[in-house]
Order: structure tokens, then C-alpha cells, then sequence
């Protein structure tokens, strides 16, 4: 990084609700945010948006007459691109936008899919409507900016890279301000069944399973099975240039890596691609410096065991305390990346860890001014980002 980068604002919405209260007092909770639902005629865990929440997506949906035929990716985007900018004051439209989706419009392209199965013809709309690039563009268009927009997918470490996307805008001089996120509504018939496929989902024989006091086992090294469970969420920040006075936090170090692949979904056993971004983030940083590590931790045998492992790598006997939030709310794909960063700027803000419930013996930070985050995708795209604390 050149210089400082301050985040003025973060907005999500989430399991966790869609105001920072009540997200974080949701924290502040031991209990999870998941529950079962049927998909393909299967009892599944999942992590929906509260029905408060979901209605106000639908009530954005139906506020303007282009909004009815959009993906609830694109329409939750749009609801915490609203609340960001409101928070940090941005009273033109001259801000760059990079909002990032791992799997996109997934309930509007089955939708359409299933159409033409059954037709052999699809709607006039389909393509424009659920193409990744949908998401930045009607944000940009709300909002009226005039800035450079952006849309992507690098997987699960979408929100992260559009993080990167923004500091290199603002450090090239082509922008001063940038608002960057991720979205994701993936909780469908078709994206289950992938991530079934995979070997990786929770179990989920009835509700009143063992596996339903903690179904997503993150962080829990003695667990037998993979455990991962989708979540639905968006979460946006917004970038400015140098250190701002009402900057929630500033983004000391950023690194990123890739995988050299020997398999499509599988990271290497000791994780080399967090090593590197690791240590790229941390290369002005003592390691004894960092406080807190909000890890990627999807909940599975490998994704936990090669992260921690690849931690182990770098910090040696300095390991600080570690988190993360997939035990409570799940895998948000694209976006969860954007909410992990969220749990970090609220637990420098409160200067109170929040654990998982897995590790007994925690350790425990006495203050926290700098926090690590991480996030990796398939085929092994790791960002590392350094938080430092503002107050």
C-alpha cells in the first residue's frame, strides 16, 4: 500500500439484522442464526435473512417499477449501498463502485432456466438481469454516481478483492473515494445441491439433531465431517483517501496470493496462499502487533485445519486470538468476506472480542487496535487485510 486508506462507513444486512445494534448485539449472543428449510425435497440448515429484513427487501423491490424483475443479490446491494453513503456523507456522485457477487442472480437465473426447459424460450430480460455486472451497474444507478463501475466473482474472497480494487483506484489518483462490497442470495434448489455435491454441507436428519446447537462447526478441530452451511447477506464500506476524521477504522495492509491448483475447490494442507497474503499485509507490521485474526474458516475438515495451519506458519508462537463468523451465520460466499471486515471495525469499535464457541481456551486481548482479515475462494484466492484501530 502507499497510504492510509480509512473506511467512513460499513453497511450490511444479514442474519445478524441490518442496523449496527442489533448486529452487534447479535454477536454479543451465544446462539446461531440457522434454520431448516426444504430444498430439493431435503430438510436443510440455512441462515435466511429475518423475515423483518427480507420484507424490506421486498418492500425496495416494489419502490420502483425497474426494480421488480431484479435478483434479491442486486436489490440487497442496493438497500446497504443507501444506508452506506448515507452514513458517511457522500453528498456527490463522483465515487467509484465495486460490488462483487461469487455466484450472482442464482434465484433469477433458475428461474429463467426452468422457463425455457419448459417453453424453449426465455424472457426478453433474462441475460441483462443476471449477468454479475448487474449488481455494481443498479447501485450506480440509484445512486446516481458518475464514477468507474465494477462487478466480479473470485468466489468466496469477492468482497476482499473488491477492497483491493478500490485502494488501487484511490492509490493510482483516479479516484478518491470508492464504495466496495459483495452480495449474495444463494440459498436455491440448484446452489445447495452444489455445495452438496461437494461433501461439504451439514448434516441436517431432523431439527432436534446434536448438529442443531452449533450445525456449523467452524473452528472446531475435533469435529469428524465437514460442516459448512450457506448464509444469505450484503455488506458495502466505503473507501476514502489518507486518514479522515470520522474514519470507523484504516486499512494498514492489504496482501494476496494464489494457489499454484492441484484440484478446482482444495487449498494446499498448510494453505500457502494465506502464508503469502499473510505476510504480504503484515510486511510493515510486527507480527506481535496484530490483536485479532478474523479468519476465512468455512466450517470444513480442510478449508479450517489449512488456514490455522498456515497462521501457525507466520506467527509462530504469537498466534493472536483467532475468530470468525460462519459458526453463527454461515458461508455468504461473495459477501462474506465485506461482513467479516463488519465483525472487525465492531469489535475495535466496542474493544470487546467476540469468540467462537468451539475454542475453550481463548486467548484474550486486552486491546485491540489491529485486527487481520482473511478470506480465500475456489482455487485458492487469498486477501489478508489489516485493520487499525481509529479511536
Amino acid at each position: 500500500m502507499q497510504d492510509p486508506i480509512s473506511i467512513t462507513s460499513i453497511a450490511s444486512i444479514s442474519p445478524l439484522g441490518r442496523n449496527k445494534d442489533e448486529i452487534w448485539s447479535n454477536y454479543l449472543s451465544p446462539k446461531h442464526h440457522f434454520s431448516v428449510r426444504k430444498f430439493n425435497d431435503e430438510s436443510v440448515f440455512v441462515s435466511p435473512l429475518k423475515n423483518e429484513d427480507a420484507l424490506e427487501i421486498e418492500k425496495l423491490k416494489k419502490s420502483n417499477k425497474h426494480y421488480k424483475n431484479l435478483d434479491n443479490s442486486v436489490l440487497m446491494a442496493i438497500y446497504v449501498a443507501k444506508n452506506a453513503i448515507k452514513e458517511a456523507n457522500w453528498q456527490s456522485g463522483d465515487f467509484g463502485i465495486n460490488i462483487g457477487s461469487s455466484r450472482g442472480a442464482t434465484s433469477l437465473f433458475e428461474k429463467h432456466h426452468q422457463e425455457f426447459l419448459k417453453n424453449n424460450k426465455t424472457n426478453t430480460l433474462t441475460s441483462p438481469t443476471t449477468t454479475l455486472g448487474n449488481i455494481s451497474s443498479w447501485v450506480a444507478h440509484d445512486l446516481q454516481s458518475q464514477g468507474p463501475t465494477i462487478s466480479h466473482s473470485i468466489t468466496c474472497s469477492t468482497a476482499l478483492h473488491a477492497v483491493l480494487n478500490g485502494i488501487a483506484w484511490i492509490n493510482s489518483g483516479m479516484s478518491d473515494q470508492f464504495l466496495v462490497g459483495g452480495s449474495e442470495a444463494p440459498l436455491t434448489n440448484f446452489t445447495i445441491a452444489q455445495m452438496k455435491a461437494l461433501k461439504i454441507y451439514a448434516d441436517c436428519h431432523s431439527e432436534r439433531s446434536e448438529e442443531s446447537r452449533y450445525p456449523c462447526k467452524t473452528l472446531n478441530f475435533s469435529k469428524k465431517k465437514n460442516t459448512m452451511v450457506l448464509g444469505e447477506g450484503a455488506a458495502v464500506l466505503c473507501l476514502e483517501k489518507g486518514i479522515v476524521e470520522n474514519a470507523l477504522a484504516t486499512i494498514e495492509g492489504v496482501g494476496y496470493a494464489t494457489e499454484i491448483l492441484e484440484h478446482n475447490i482444495s487449498i494446499s494442507d498448510e494453505a500457502d496462499c494465506f502464508q503469502k497474503s499473510m505476510k504480504m499485509a503484515l510486511k510493515n507490521t510486527e507480527i506481535s502487533e496484530v490483536d485479532i485474526i478474523v479468519m476465512h474458516a468455512p466450517g470444513t475438515l480442510k478449508g479450517d485445519s489449512s488456514e490455522y495451519k498456515a497462521i501457525q506458519k507466520v506467527f509462530g508462537n504469537e498466534i493472536p486470538a483467532i475468530t470468525s463468523n460462519k459458526w453463527k451465520i454461515g458461508h455468504t460466499f461473495g459477501a462474506s468476506g465485506a461482513l467479516s471486515l463488519e465483525l472487525a471495525i465492531l469489535m475495535l469499535q466496542h474493544q470487546q472480542f467476540i469468540g467462537i464457541p468451539f475454542l475453550k481456551k481463548q486467548k484474550q486481548p486486552k486491546k485491540i487496535n489491529k485486527i487481520l482479515v482473511n478470506a480465500v475462494g475456489f482455487g485458492g484466492n487469498a486477501v489478508s487485510i489489516l485493520l487499525g484501530n481509529q479511536n
